[in-house]
């Protein structure tokens, strides 16, 4: 049975997984005892409030979850405003696979951490933009590697699937190879249109 994707909180899936591991910077808002090793700056025992850390994905977002947060998350350099900027610019230009290997599936957790909604917007406006460039690819035969390489992970599912069904529709044309034929309804017609011309002469 294949690995399912997906773009929501999966056991199962591989992408979710390797996602939720990316580390995300957040500030911690109590003092957390016993904890002082995942600051490898500080000597302390305990964690104490105030500490920025870079944690995992899956770690910061069941900390910053309930009534009262242990830590408060911001958003990952890839998402911020000067990141941003450069995607609206020319999405088509930007390394994606350099920004994050899961862009798409990060954004769609960080993008809870962003209350006026910049992220969704700029995952939204990247991928439009992007996927026009993602088909032009399939349908060539022999595309630049270099544009391959610049892909995020979805990209490049999305890109492998699009191209293999490409494939596929041109070995089935080529391999049909019949001629194309009226249909007899238009023939009959055809017919009967040249009986009514011998008859008015």
């Amino acid at each position: 049975m294949p690995l399912p994707s997906s773009y929501s909180p999966n056991y199962f899936s591989i992408d979710d997984i390797l996602a939720t591991q990316e580390r995300t910077p957040c500030k911690f808002l109590l003092n957390v005892p016993k904890m002082g090793q995942l600051n490898p700056s500080a000597a302390e025992r305990d964690l104490k409030a105030g500490t920025s850390l870079e944690l995992p994905l899956w770690l910061v977002i069941e900390m910053s979850a309930g009534r009262q947060p242990i830590i408060t998350p911001e958003l990952p350099k890839v998402f911020r405003e000067s990141y941003r900027e450069i995607l609206k610019a020319d999405a088509c230009a930007v390394d994606l696979h350099k920004y994050s290997l899961h862009f798409y599936e990060v954004g769609s957790y960080v993008k809870h951490f962003d209350r006026r909604g910049d992220v969704h917007e700029i995952l939204l406006h990247t991928f439009k933009t992007r996927y026009r460039q993602l088909m032009d690819l399939a349908d060539n035969s022999v595309s630049d590697p270099s544009v391959q390489h610049s892909l995020d992970t979805l990209e490049k599912r999305i890109f492998v699937a699009s191209h293999s069904a490409r494939t596929k529709l041109n070995s089935w044309l080529i391999k049909s190879g019949s001629p194309l034929e009226a249909a007899e309804l238009v023939v009959n017609h055809k017919k009967r249109k040249r009986v009514d011309v011998d008859d008015m002469k």
